[in-house]
């Protein structure tokens, strides 16, 4: 099926609905005459969800009231069943665009988990893009097959899910949505534990200038991944963010921010590719006492001269007591 705008007008059935209860609590259905919905605060008849507007409030057999709209796609995230764990909305946002993703763009993300982003790739992209998913287990790609469809009533034309590891595919093994060249991506996510062993076929996929967003959980990771890129040349100086989102309490004249937030979820690390043959230029920058130690074994510590070490290490040693 094709990617189709957000659906408007009366709600139909076969459509996904969100009841919002008083004390705040959410559940999202999809809507099939005959059915009823059974909660604690009562029971809602499919029936009289079907052919009302957004915005409607439905009545259960207690008495409880219920909003009735279509759920945005943050919600039906937050909401929706998990293999894996997902990459929250205020991460899906920065990696659309810090990808640079619109319209008939063609990204690839490896691995699919839960669906979670492959939602936001294939909405952001539209039904002109292309959205390849990968993913190597099998029990979390059937999940992220499932969410996907549910989200959009069906399996877009647009997507392709590949059961396999980064490292062995094969672009032109992606047929079923025409054959793909290497340095032909418009975009690469990463979402898996050691992305930096997936650089070489990242690099190749990519078109120059490409851009590549791997999400990673640990400044272990986060380090190791920035070092390796930096070493090969290939890329151009990587960026690293976290996103915090804290919402507010507003009640009258006691406004002030909520107790609970959302903290850290995780880490982005954002590059665009080089071209063919091509070296990103050498930093200028110094790098921070000790962040090239002697203690230091990670990538890009070979470049450093044995006065250069023994300077870093002399900058991070203790003053003798006077």
């Amino acid at each position: 099926m094709q990617i189709a705008p957000r659906a408007s007008g009366a709600i139909e059935p076969g459509e996904l609905v969100q009841l919002t209860d008083p004390r705040g609590t959410k559940k999202t259905i999809t809507t099939k005459p005959g059915e009823i919905l059974h909660t604690h605060r009562g029971q809602v008849a499919h029936d009289d969800l079907i052919g009302t507007s957004e915005g409607s409030v439905a009545t259960s057999s207690r008495g409880i009231e219920f909003l009735v709209q279509r759920p945005g796609l943050d919600d039906y995230i937050l909401g929706m069943p998990r293999g894996a764990a997902v990459i929250y909305p205020k991460d899906a946002a920065r990696i659309v665009s810090l990808a640079d993703l619109g319209p008939g763009a063609c990204v690839l993300e490896a691995g699919a988990g839960s669906g979670a982003l492959t939602c936001y790739l294939l909405r952001a992209v539209g039904p002109s893009g292309t959205v390849l998913s990968v993913e190597r287990r099998s029990d979390f790609a059937e999940v992220a097959a499932e969410n996907v469809c549910r989200w959009f009533g069906g399996w877009p034309t647009s997507w392709q899910l590949l059961e396999d590891d980064l490292q062995d595919v094969s672009l032109g093994s992606l047929g079923s949505l025409g054959s793909l060249e290497p340095g032909s991506l418009d975009a690469v996510v990463l979402d898996m534990l050691a992305p930096w062993e997936c650089l070489d076929v990242v690099a190749s996929a990519l078109r120059p200038g490409g851009s590549l967003v791997a999400y990673v959980a640990t400044t272990t990771q986060m380090s190791r991944l920035v070092e390796t890129m930096r070493e090969s040349g290939r890329w151009i100086e990587p960026r690293a963010e976290e996103s915090i989102v804290r919402t507010w309490h507003l009640d009258g004249l006691a406004v002030r921010p909520d107790h609970r937030m959302s903290g850290h979820t995780g880490f982005l690390v954002a590059s665009r590719a080089m071209a063919p043959g091509q070296r990103a230029p050498e930093r200028k920058r110094r790098p921070a006492p000790g962040a090239y130690g002697p203690d230091y074994d990670g990538p890009g510590g070979g470049h450093l001269t044995d006065n250069s070490a023994e300077r870093a290490a002399e900058q991070v040693a203790e003053p003798e007591a006077g």
